[in-house]
């Protein structure tokens, strides 16, 4: 992995609220940045997604991990073209890994990847699924 972290900012985003920007150009393939929080059971995500409307938590195949209140991850946007993939290291590790080229000052974005995320979806590919 490199860690691009230190080149990685937040800002405004035409998406939605702020988001994950880079300051250099990231390669295809790269795995770049290790998203971190706190590891948390299936019961306190639940709690958390209900209680709290925390929708800060991702899942690696064996924990989540709550990013809540970190100082980026926290801001990546949901896109449907996404430029990034959630890789799942060993044991509780994720990392986002580039899944095309990416230039300076271009946002960062994932797929949510659960269903209702696409009824808001306000990307071009969504947008032109609505209008049909």
């Amino acid at each position: 992995m490199v860690n691009l972290e230190p080149f990685l900012y937040v800002r405004e985003s035409e998406i939605e609220g702020k988001g994950l920007f880079t300051s250099v150009a990231i390669p295809e393939g790269s795995v770049f940045f290790e998203i971190t929080g706190e590891i948390i059971d299936e019961a306190e995500c639940v709690r958390r997604e209900d209680e709290e409307n925390n929708v800060y938590i991702f899942w690696n195949g064996d924990h989540y991990i709550d990013t809540f209140g970190s100082e980026k991850i926290m801001y990546i946007n949901h896109n449907c073209n996404f430029s990034c993939y959630v890789y799942e290291g060993e044991e509780d590790r994720l990392y986002l890994q580039a899944a095309r080229n990416i230039m300076p000052d271009e946002e960062l974005t994932i797929d949510y990847g659960y269903e209702e995320i696409y009824d808001m979806c306000r990307c071009d590919q969504c947008k032109e699924k609505g209008s049909e």
